[in-house]
Formats: structure tokens, sequence, C-alpha cells
């Protein structure tokens, strides 16, 4: 197995997570918060969304699917377009609003970004440094692995947001 396939096997699991969440959700349910200051579900995938879509692009040196795509236009957020959640306020998480198709349509087709990048890298591009702002330096596969972690994480918060409303009612 190439290590491509692993970071590609890794990413389609945040794509299945996602999609287990998301799909059939009503918009009540992804904007269902466990207390006032609480990430919602749309604002997690979209958030997830939007770094994977920020690094990958980065690394891959192309223009990220949110503006490419007109995905900024779609979901008509009150911030720029560079946004992707990182600090945001109480209030800006709950100004993330979207129906389950927007957030997996964005999500697919970032998804497919990633992966169609993935295919072009072989086991040697993962060593190459890819942000000197940190000591040691960042190489692809790292940061590969830290955005694989970190989607991971949050999708595992939707989930668990998700179990939370069904416990109280919202669907």
């Amino acid at each position: 197995m190439e290590q491509r396939d692993l970071l590609i096997d890794a990413f389609g699991r945040i794509r299945g997570t996602v999609h287990r969440v998301v799909e059939g959700a009503s918009d009540e349910l992804l904007a269902f918060r466990a207390d006032p200051e609480a990430n919602t579900i749309a604002w997690l995938v979209w958030h997830l969304t939007r770094v994977q879509d920020d690094h990958v692009a980065d690394v891959a040196e192309r223009e990220q699917v949110w503006t490419s795509g007109g995905w900024a236009d779609r979901f008509g957020l009150p911030f720029g377009a560079a946004e992707t959640g990182y600090g945001h306020t109480s209030t800006q998480v709950a100004a993330v609003r979207a129906p389950a198709e927007e957030l997996i349509g964005y999500h697919d087709a970032v998804h497919d970004a990633s992966v169609a990048y993935l295919q072009t890298v072989s086991g040697d591009d993962l060593d190459r440094i890819v942000d000197t702002s940190w000591d040691p330096p960042v190489t692809l596969g790292v940061r590969l692995i830290s955005v694989i972690g970190d989607d991971l994480q949050h999708a595992g918060q939707a989930a668990f947001v998700k179990g939370i409303a069904a416990r109280a009612g919202v669907t």
C-alpha cells in the first residue's frame, strides 16, 4: 500500500462521518447548541471543511474550492471569504447556517479536490517542507496528518452534538 492510499482512506473516514451526521438533518438540528456558547453541527462541519480546503489548497498550490467553486457566495456568510473559523466568537458560530445539502455539497467538493491532489503525492513528497514558520519546519506529511486529526476531532464533536440534540428531542 502506498502512503497516499492511507491518507486518502483517512480523508474518506472524515467524509463518511460528515455524511452520517449531516445527511437528512433538519435546519433546527444543524443549528442546535448544547448551551449558548457551544458550537453547532453546521459550524463544526463548515469549519472542518474550510480547514481542509484551506490547508490542502495551500500545499497543492491551487485556489480553494470555497472560492473557485462558488461556495462562499452560496453560503453567503457575514464574514470574509478567507475565514476558516479559527477564533470565531459565539455570534460568528451562530451565523453559520446552511442546509444539509449545502454542507455536504461543499464537503464533497473539498474531499474530491483533496483526493485528486493526494493521488499526485509520492512518499518522497511527504518530506517536503511546506511551512517554515514553525520550529521544526512543517513537512507535507505532518501538515496532512494535522488536518486529518483536526477534522476527525470536529467530525466526532458534530456526532456528539447530534446525540445530545436527539436526547433533547431535536431531530
